[in-house]
């Protein structure tokens, strides 16, 4: 266990001081659009107050994305790698900025990586869609509201048919570094939330800090306390963007 606990504080370590030593370009524009790339390194990956890896939360994570922009849309994947090779995710998505307020996403989520992933049949895939309708909020009143439901794929109740999973969170700045956030499960999922009816599972705050290194360069870093009241269990995770 020691062995194992040196090996990855090897490669966290190492991976970091990759960075400080020559920060990628995060942004680069084409004729017509946007390609963003960036990533993240958590202690731990929760998902809406699920932990990915096991009840414990499981080994740090690598978390990439990849976004190209054009005027109001946008398509990207994201993704994540656990250290103990435990949890791969690779997510394709597609949004739609209607307003400054309003946007309409949706997600091609792939988080078991079991089947072909190109196999695309509802009861033959790992895939799940989802739809997402955000609300960002106003500066008068900066309330989020993020609401989410899988239509298609392997999100299914237990006599084999669509669940329907849907996730309504709200989001609240208390500071601009400082964020509250309250999410609740609205419907039976029992393969995806874990509930049989209505249950508020991720309740939390989240608090970020810009380290500055240099004169040209800074690293977001974040910590968040949560906790899931269905399952009665917390979390803390810290986080940093590259």
């Amino acid at each position: 266990m020691k062995t194992k606990n040196v090996i990855l504080a090897t490669i966290f370590g190492g991976m970091l001081f990759a960075t400080l030593a020559a920060p990628a370009v995060q942004a680069q524009t084409t004729k017509g659009g946007t390609f963003t790339v960036s990533a993240d390194i958590v202690s731990s990956y929760i998902w809406r107050g699920i932990p990915q890896e096991g009840s414990k939360g499981g080994t740090p994570n690598i978390q990439p994305s990849i976004t190209y922009t054009t005027g109001a849309f946008s398509i990207g994947t994201w993704g994540s790698t656990s250290f103990s090779g435990l949890v791969k995710e690779v997510d394709l998505s597609a949004t739609l900025a209607m307003s400054k307020e309003f946007s309409f996403t949706v997600t091609d989520y792939n988080w078991n990586c079991n089947r072909n992933y190109f196999s695309y049949q509802s009861h033959a895939t790992d895939h799940i869609y989802e739809a997402t309708l955000n609300y960002a909020g106003v500066t008068e009143f900066p309330l989020s509201i993020s609401a989410n439901t899988m239509f298609y794929g392997t999100d299914k109740n237990a006599n084999g048919k669509n669940a329907y999973s849907s996730y309504v969170e709200l989001g609240y700045p208390l500071t601009p570094m400082v964020r509250v956030f309250m999410g609740a499960s609205l419907v039976n999922s029992p393969m995806v939330y874990g509930n049989s009816s209505f249950a508020v599972i991720n309740i939390g705050l989240r608090a970020t800090k810009v380290v500055k290194v240099t004169d040209t360069f800074s690293l977001p870093v974040y910590g968040i306390l949560g906790c899931n009241p269905q399952s009665g269990k917390a979390f803390l995770v810290a986080g940093i963007t590259l």
